[in-house]
């Protein structure tokens, strides 16, 4: 029987956080589905990007190291139904791969097998830190692998970020 397991993030922006995150659950199951969750969100400071920019970063970025799909999740706001919604949007899944307390317990209610996982340097592989890096003007490839390059660079998602940072900045 093939195992398939189930991440869900952001990926504001893909990072090499998220690369190692998935290449160590991609060796624990033969088949993985990442969800972009919050995927309704784009264009703003904390999710610049779209779920179809999102999209392209994965993809770009992992090529056929291991077998997946990509889900997009929308966010609902409401706890006791997300499971399910997440089940009614993705393929059927064994396993749940999650860090956070919120997403390891309503999974486990449900009675899905919820694994953890090593956190893959958390202060550096930050999306956070990478739009803070945009926005400063400060150096941020060295944090995220040639795919997601290549769609914030085709889509001046750097300026884009930066752009959202002054008109936020105006508000106040």
């Amino acid at each position: 029987m093939s195992r398939k397991g189930l991440i869900v993030g952001r990926f504001q922006p893909f990072h090499f956080g998220h690369l190692k995150f998935i290449e160590w659950v991609a060796n624990d199951v033969d088949y993985l589905i990442i969800g972009v969750g919050s995927s309704q969100e784009s264009h703003t400071l904390e999710n610049p990007f779209s779920a179809s920019e999102r999209r392209d970063m994965i993809k770009k970025s992992l090529k056929t190291r291991i077998r997946y799909e990509i889900v997009e999740i929308n966010d609902i706001n409401n706890d006791n139904r997300w499971v399910s919604h997440v089940e009614e949007i993705s393929p059927e899944f064994d396993v749940v791969y999650a860090n956070g307390e919120k997403e390891k317990n309503l999974f486990k209610n449900e009675g899905y097998e919820v694994k953890t996982t090593p956190m893959f340097n958390k202060k550096q592989y930050s999306g956070t830190e990478i739009r803070n890096r945009m926005i400063d003007g400060r150096p941020w490839h060295d944090f995220v692998p040639q795919g997601t390059i290549e769609v914030i660079e085709r889509i001046d998602g750097a300026g884009r970020v930066r752009r959202l940072y002054e008109s936020y900045s105006y508000r106040d």
